[in-house]
């Protein structure tokens, strides 16, 4: 369905934030895309969504393809109206309108009313608290329910492809083992593929079948998520875990290791 075909993203004329990553999201797949603070991962997200001009970037090379057709020269809202929909690191909501009007923000591409009331009253049956506080500012939420209205806003644009940028940040580990119960049951019950970016890759592995490593712009690893959470790699930068009983001082070795391994 989405396919990411070495591309590279420059910030401000200067800056290669990626550096010819490629990736596949097949339809009703859920694929997690991992990696540490500046690896990428929300840039990928931006560049599959169109909206790295806001931030001064752009994509230099390479192309992204949504059912066979070129996306990365199409405007943000061409690609919503595509089947893509992002729901932003956090969250995004507009804090000085009510719950029930940032929903319908997420239809702003349809023309339909009933149509659109009919994904209204769907969002509704996902998250039965965004009806009970359809008239409450969004701005009074708690981050769990902020999020869960991220995620009903992006259901309304009906989207073939869904992407979350760090979706359990700052929430309690019960509500984010909600959230993603939820987006399970959105996958299985809308067909609603999923890329997941996600630093917690515990998590992220248990709920996506295939994943993708980023390190520095690249893409060092990749394999079915089984895979992913048993490589010695995997589990020590990223799980925390190590075979050497012995204690270390990740802070000066672990770069170092990571890509020594990765690139060799």
């Amino acid at each position: 369905m989405l396919k990411v075909n070495n591309i590279e993203v420059v910030y401000n004329d200067i800056i290669l934030a990626l550096r010819g990553i490629s990736l596949q999201v097949p339809e009703k797949s859920i694929i997690a895309l991992l990696g540490g603070n500046g690896a990428g991962k929300s840039t990928t997200i931006k560049a599959i969504a169109g909206i790295l001009p806001l931030e001064d970037g752009e994509i230099e090379g390479g192309m992204i393809e949504f059912y066979g057709k070129r996306i990365d020269r199409e405007n943000p809202e061409e690609i919503v109206k595509k089947g893509i929909s992002v729901i932003p690191e956090g969250r995004g909501v507009f804090r000085e309108l009510t719950v029930g009007e940032n929903i319908k923000v997420g239809a702003y591409t349809r023309k339909d009313p009933k149509e659109i009331q009919t994904s209204l009253q769907k969002v509704y049956e996902y998250f039965p608290i965004l009806e009970e506080r359809q008239s409450q500012l969004a701005g009074y939420l708690s981050g769990g329910e902020q999020q869960m209205l991220s995620i009903g806003r992006s259901l309304m644009s009906k989207p073939k492809l869904m992407m979350l940028d760090e979706p359990s940040l700052g929430l309690a580990p019960m509500i984010v083992r909600e959230i993603f119960n939820i987006l399970k049951t959105i996958n299985a019950g809308e067909n609603t593929a999923i890329l997941l970016v996600e630093q917690n890759a515990k998590m992220a592995l248990d709920f996506a079948t295939y994943g993708y490593v980023l390190e520095n712009g690249r893409i060092v690893m990749d394999a079915k998520s089984e895979v992913l959470i048993e490589d010695r790699d995997v589990k020590e930068f990223y799980l925390g875990l190590t075979d050497d009983k012995k204690k270390k001082n990740f802070a000066n070795i672990k770069h170092y290791k990571r890509r020594k391994r990765w690139l060799s």
